[in-house]
């Protein structure tokens, strides 16, 4: 496991810790704990849609690949408690053709997971927030033209810009401060056709 990423990831790069993750539940164990912290299966199981017992088959399998962990925090020892290794995960994509489908597949799940996470945003929690949070909740759609090297650079900037905020301890943020989560897609286009000039019909729009 490496933590040396800006926001103290967990990072995955082993095809068959890859495919492990890529499984509806697995992921939405993954995320409750990361999210609020330490659980049991039987917590668990009404939050990720399986009964305790297929939980806990879940939890030994996600630690076997280390991206779960015992806690020994819990003041009862009658059921085990468990916890994610890191606040976060990532994951690169392996070279040959086995790596290159689990990547593919895990991706695929992660955007089946997060499909819904806007349209459930505007439903449940927008309405509570007061205006001014409401007017700084949105979503960008840019396309630009960039080299492999410059858009790895361009994330790389955004991650150091914000992970200081992503690192910081809820109890150390002030007072007025709230989670705020951000979905952030990096979708490159094929390039079978020449980008469009600046003033074309079609050019790029943010």
């Amino acid at each position: 496991m490496s933590l040396k990423n800006p926001y103290g990831d967990f990072e995955i790069s082993e095809p068959q810790a890859l495919r492990a993750l890529a499984h509806p539940v697995r992921l939405a164990i993954l995320e409750h704990l990361q999210r609020h912290g330490p659980a049991t299966a039987t917590g668990l199981s009404p939050h990720v849609g399986a009964t305790p017992s297929v939980v806990s088959w879940h939890l030994r399998h996600l630690a076997t690949f280390g991206l779960v962990l015992d806690w020994d925090g819990a003041t009862s020892k009658r059921e085990r408690w468990w916890q994610a290794a890191a606040r976060g995960f990532r994951f690169t994509v392996p070279e040959g053709t086995e790596g290159q489908s689990a990547s593919r597949q895990l991706r695929g799940e992660m955007f089946a997971r997060n499909a819904d996470a806007p349209q459930q945003w505007l439903l449940h929690e927008e309405p509570r927030l007061d205006p001014e949070w409401r007017t700084l909740a949105g979503m960008a759609d840019t396309r630009f033209v960039a080299t492999a090297d410059e858009l790895r650079q361009l994330e790389e900037s955004i991650e150091e810009l914000i992970a200081p905020y992503v690192r910081r301890k809820e109890g150390a943020a002030p007072p007025d401060a709230r989670i705020v989560r951000m979905l952030r897609y990096l979708l490159p286009e094929p390039g079978d056709e020449a980008p469009a000039e600046p003033g074309d019909d079609d050019a790029a729009t943010s």
